[in-house]
């Protein structure tokens, strides 16, 4: 960490930014209209715009009746010339810097979205924004450092050499992050040659191994993901001898053998076994509960994801930290960085994020999840009907479409975000899902937050036995006929009492009981979809399966365990660790029409 500049006055700098989001927000449609005018004027000349016959204009009308709003494979072709060595401006007048891969458990695929070098610039800029913020709620946190996992991946190549990596591995990589000036705020714990070592083994021990020699100083502790900061934990639990034998000795475990990570552990680390014993005292305990609060005694809050499908993971996190307040900072992609959370402190089912106008031009398709029309293409009264940022309505589900710096116009990010609110002008919206993510095996359609609802309504059957679903995915058997949902499960228990067969074939029917009426049309009218089955998989089973996706390239900052899995080495991955299947025992409960339509009949 460099030295503070004599004239740092981390009040003045703070009051700046809090400003900066005050002005955007209040003057968002000026803003953005700025910014499409910026992003159309300086890429007049590329082709995928004059293909689409703008030349040159830059007013929000012509670019919407022109411009088609698009998904990943309408782009696919000029990624791919890109790519493979064309250097001539195709989507944009800057050379592309390199690609960000997607997040390999996004739509099953592993997508390339083009960058350039000044967005590494907007990205820090978003993330200079975080703590200022959080500043408002929790005084006092550039007193002391914050223990943050944070991982690289092995980048990889296109046919003509552009690099192509994971969004987190481009900043970490960049100077922005390497050479970072003095900011109190990002004091870690974990050397900046711990994050960046490619071994994910090495770089996970040699940070926790950190984070725990600075024990007293970590005032907040996160990872990007809910499910990467559990799975820090459990490296804890299977590796704390090693690390408390490495802290009593004051010297690093033979496994790591990145010369450059034992430099950098060795200047923090010294033999100290009044820690060690502390350490190994509180490991040793037969309940971890609280484990983060005892081993980082000052910590305030835990800086993880736990929107969308990561909620699942709430109670676990509760259960390790204390109930600490779980913090959701920002909302961000592989295709561009939107919006931060300016009340950091609320619950996490009621996380907004507020989109800062500055980072790139804005649409909003309106989306009615009920519907059963989820084709990707759009009509053209549609196209041009995409609602502005300002114009968005409280309440209402969107999907987000944006307009880049770096090349992507009218693109559809595939995220379903509900308006919560307004910050002055700008809207604050709830991540709501990801579109497409989705069950099917007729003319059903069951997306994420739909099998997470079930999911809640299920395992309510395994409190009396003390047991909770660790993990879960879920597949579409069509080898069956006819075909049906599958549903793994890895199960914590914590009871001694056996869970009878008849209580998980109740969780089965619980399921389809909450599912849509589609869905349950065809179980019961159509037969069209066979009884909904539950696989219990052994422990470790979702370990076994990330470290698989990481083998394909999957970064551990982004992976997420995937709430769908078609992959067939993946569902045979699966199978292989299951221990035990249960079938819904009856049909659920379903009636010809609306819901409400139901009820009405009934009250009259």
């Amino acid at each position: 960490m460099p030295e503070a500049p004599k004239d740092y006055n981390l009040v003045e700098q703070n009051r700046k930014i809090l400003e900066f989001i005050e002005d955007v927000t209040s003057n968002a449609d000026q803003v953005q209209q700025k910014v499409l005018s910026e992003i159309l004027s300086r890429n007049a000349n590329v082709e995928y715009l004059r293909r689409h016959g703008l030349n040159g204009q830059t007013d929000r009308d012509t670019f919407k009746k022109l411009l088609p709003v698009i998904s990943y494979e309408d782009l696919q072709p000029d990624i791919n010339r890109i790519a493979n060595g064309d250097t001539s401006p195709i989507l944009c007048s800057k050379p592309i810097s390199e690609f960000l891969t997607s997040s390999g458990t996004s739509g099953g695929e592993r997508k390339l979205m083009p960058t350039i070098e000044e967005e590494l610039g907007r990205r820090s800029l978003l993330y200079s924004l975080l703590m200022p913020v959080m500043s408002q709620f929790v005084p006092g946190l550039e007193n002391g450092k914050g223990m943050y996992l944070m991982f690289i991946k092995a980048e990889a190549k296109t046919p003509s050499g552009i690099v192509a990596r994971p969004v987190l591995t481009s900043y970490y990589k960049s100077s922005y992050f390497r050479d970072r000036p003095y900011d109190p705020y990002t004091n870690y714990t974990s050397p900046n040659e711990t994050v960046l070592c490619p071994d994910s083994y090495q770089s996970m021990y040699s940070q926790l191994l950190c984070g725990l020699c600075q024990n007293k100083e970590v005032l907040r502790v996160g990872a990007v993901f809910a499910s990467g900061f559990i799975r820090a934990i459990r490296f804890l639990e299977k590796h704390w001898t090693l690390l408390c034998n490495d802290i009593r000795t004051g010297s690093v475990n033979g496994e790591i053998t990145d010369v450059s990570v034992r430099e950098a552990v060795m200047k923090i680390l010294k033999p100290d076994p009044k820690l060690a014993d502390f350490i190994e005292a509180e490991c040793g305990k037969k309940s971890w509960q609280g484990i983060i609060t005892r081993l980082w005694p000052n910590t305030k809050y835990v800086d993880v994801i736990v929107t969308g499908t990561m909620s699942q993971y709430i109670p676990t996190l509760d259960y390790y930290s204390n109930g600490l307040p779980l913090v959701c900072t920002m909302y961000a992609s592989s295709e561009c960085y939107f919006g931060v959370n300016l009340t950091p402190l609320c619950k996490p089912s009621e996380v907004s994020y507020t989109l800062i106008p500055t980072m790139c031009y804005y649409e909003f398709l309106p989306v009615n999840r009920t519907n059963s029309d989820h084709t990707d293409s759009l009509p053209d009264k549609e196209q041009q009907d995409l609602v502005e940022l300002v114009d968005v309505k409280l309440g209402q589900e969107y999907e987000l479409v944006v307009t880049t710096y770096a090349g992507l116009y009218r693109y559809r990010v595939g995220d379903v975000l509900r308006v919560a609110g307004f910050k002055n002008k700008a809207p604050q919206f709830n991540f709501v899902c990801r579109k497409n993510v989705v069950l099917s095996i007729d003319s059903d359609k069951t997306d994420e937050v739909e099998l997470q609802n079930a999911m809640k309504n299920a395992v309510t059957h395994l409190v009396p036995f003390d047991a909770t679903v660790s993990e879960y995915t879920s597949y579409a058997d069509t080898t069956t006929i006819p075909g049906h949902y599958v549903l793994y499960w890895e199960l914590t228990l914590n009871g001694t009492t056996q869970i009878p067969p008849c209580v998980f074939e109740d969780c089965c029917l619980a399921i389809e009981e909450s599912l849509n009426s589609v869905y349950r049309q065809g179980r019961v009218s159509d037969k069209s979809i066979g009884p909904l089955e539950i696989k219990i998989v052994e422990q470790g089973t979702f370990d076994k399966l990330m470290d698989y996706a990481i083998s394909l390239g999957a970064s551990i900052n982004q992976y997420k365990t995937p709430r769908c899995v078609k992959f067939a080495p993946v569902v045979e991955l699966l199978n292989s660790r299951v221990t035990s299947t249960y079938f819904s025992p009856k049909c659920p409960k379903w009636v010809p029409g609306h819901k409400q339509w139901i009820n009405n009949n009934n009250q009259n």
